[in-house]
């Protein structure tokens, strides 16, 4: 009893902010006392004037005086060697589970027994521990919503499930208003349900990982666009230094040469123009001479004078020198205004393209491949073929878009593009956006896409021999995947035409039959690092193969 009485002597005195004996006690209007700085500073912090007890408010700030009676009994208690609540005791804070039993100020709880709908301390849990009775009553972590587990009509702890009604019920609401529906325990329920619960976490981690997964791909993702980038504008910086360098030179070069060719003419014009004054001072000469000898008043002299002269020289020149009243070098700068022109409107169509290169860089999650054959046709592009590509056995007609097996062979020249081993044939136009284009076939045909330094000859220059290229074969019996070498037989309904679906990008190559439906026959899933081109090889005379034109 003492010391219970002491117990409650350091409640009494305890600031319940700092959970310390009282210092500088003080006691506000409401009667609670604290400490006058754990008050002060609670209300600078709240800027409510409340009583952390009770929550009366104040208004205004009430004026603190220090509880001399409330010092001097903390006084004393300090001097019977009593000291503040030692540090195992743990008091419930507002967010805490409070101990049921205690009285006064209450204690953390640590267990909360579901049999007993009751939450207790360390202290007053322990008949729960050592009675042999209590022993059998189920303990869980603490918790403040132990009375939802009283069945609001019977007043009874609910440990059935309606799994009818899916709701937890006590065992009168088995027998009455839920009679005859599936009941089980609450326990067999927790139970499954954990089971599904282990699963979805499962689930839920596996996610996590996948999304983690994802969020490292980004990271990688914007550390190689930020790379590329930078290297990107590093080459070409370099690459217009390099075109101004080259433009820089041919303007020293164009500059040299006029001054040579300045320097050639000027010389060549006077040295003209010396021989030219060189002929007027003889001349001038001559006709001194001439005027000397038209004075002489002696016949006999005069014509033996005459007669000695020595006959005039003729001039090497022309008697009228064309001078252009227009600059000489005026072909020079019309030249160079023309390749000015052109390489403007080169730049202007160059820039578009560049632009569109720079505008069409996507780094976000590929658009998921389309389900119809309408959305299908939003990606179609008109495939042509490249008569330079073509063996030589081949026909092309109808603007490129088909091809035809031929006996003989057609007169084409020489290509180095040209495939000379296998009857193959590819496109002009590089793939390297999302497109989709349709073949028509008759005969034994292999619809492909290749890279474009795929081998024009010799054993690897076949489409789907190399890893240069992928191959959808078509017979009418019969349909097969080839890339490297390495056969996949598919099973499928057979047609006469097929989709082709490529996403460069993302890497997916689709190939599809294609008729009331679309069928997918086999999908690739690869990483391409270069255009792609459009292509077939045909097999023996009469085969034919057609780039359809799509709406």
């Amino acid at each position: 009893m003492a010391q219970r009485g002491v117990d409650l002597d350091q409640e009494t005195f305890s600031c319940s902010i700092c959970l310390d004996l009282l210092k500088d006690p003080v006691t506000i209007p409401c009667g609670h006392s604290y400490c006058m700085k754990c008050i002060q500073e609670f209300w600078d912090e709240e800027n409510i004037y409340s009583c952390p007890q009770c929550r009366k408010t104040f208004t205004p700030r009430p004026i603190l005086v220090k509880n001399f009676m409330f010092a001097a009994s903390v006084d004393q208690l300090k001097k019977t060697g009593l000291q503040a609540a030692p540090a195992d005791l743990c008091y419930a804070g507002p967010e805490d589970v409070s101990c049921d039993v205690c009285s006064g100020r209450k204690l953390k709880a640590i267990k909360s027994c579901l049999s007993c709908l009751a939450s207790y301390c360390e202290k007053h849990l322990q008949p729960h521990l050592d009675a042999a009775a209590l022993k059998k009553h189920k303990l869980v972590e603490p918790s403040k919503n132990l009375q939802e587990n009283i069945c609001s009509i019977h007043d009874e702890v609910m440990k059935m499930f309606c799994r009818t009604d899916q709701k937890c019920i006590c065992y009168l609401c088995s027998v009455d208003e839920h009679r005859g529906h599936d009941t089980v325990s609450a326990a067999a329920e927790r139970t499954e349900r954990k089971g599904d619960l282990e699963e979805s976490q499962q689930q839920i981690q596996q996610r996590i990982q996948d999304r983690e997964k994802e969020v490292t791909l980004l990271q990688q993702e914007v550390e190689a666009i930020n790379h590329s980038a930078d290297q990107t504008v590093k080459d070409s910086e370099k690459i217009f230094t390099q075109m101004i360098r080259l433009i820089q030179k041919r303007s020293c070069d164009v500059k040299q040469q006029i001054r040579s060719q300045q320097q050639t003419e000027v010389s060549r014009v006077k040295d003209l123009q010396k021989e030219l004054e060189q002929e007027i001072t003889e001349l001038k000469r001559r006709d001194a001479e001439l005027k000397k000898l038209s004075l002489t008043e002696d016949p006999s002299q005069f014509l033996l004078n005459y007669l000695s002269l020595p006959p005039l020289s003729e001039s090497t020149h022309s008697s009228s020198i064309n001078v252009r009243p227009l600059r000489y070098f005026e072909d020079v700068t019309a030249a160079v205004s023309e390749l000015r022109d052109k390489l403007q409107e080169l730049l202007r169509e160059e820039w578009t393209n560049i632009s569109l290169k720079v505008t069409r860089v996507d780094v976000l999650l590929p658009e998921p491949e389309p389900k119809s054959r309408a959305d299908f046709l939003k990606y179609s592009c008109q495939i042509t073929l490249d008569p330079n590509t073509a063996n030589k056995r081949l026909l092309l007609s109808e603007e490129n878009r088909k091809v035809m097996f031929m006996e003989q062979p057609q007169s084409y020249s020489d290509h180095p593009d040209r495939f000379t081993e296998y009857f193959q044939v590819l496109s002009r136009e590089s793939l390297t956006e999302c497109c989709y284009w349709e073949v028509e076939w008759r005969g034994k045909v292999d619809v492909s896409v290749a890279y474009k330094n795929i081998m024009r000859s010799g054993n690897k220059s076949g489409f789907g021999f190399n890893d240069q290229s992928w191959v959808l074969s078509c017979s009418p019996d019969s349909f097969s995947f080839y890339h490297n070498s390495i056969k996949t037989s598919i099973s499928a309904p057979g047609s006469s035409r097929v989709g082709v679906y490529l996403d460069h990008r993302a890497g997916v190559l689709s190939f599809y039959s294609v008729s009331e439906s679309m069928t997918l026959l086999h999908r690739v899933q690869t990483t391409f690092t270069q255009p792609l081109y459009a292509g077939v090889w045909l097999y023996k005379t009469g085969v034919t193969a057609e780039f359809c034109k799509l709406k």
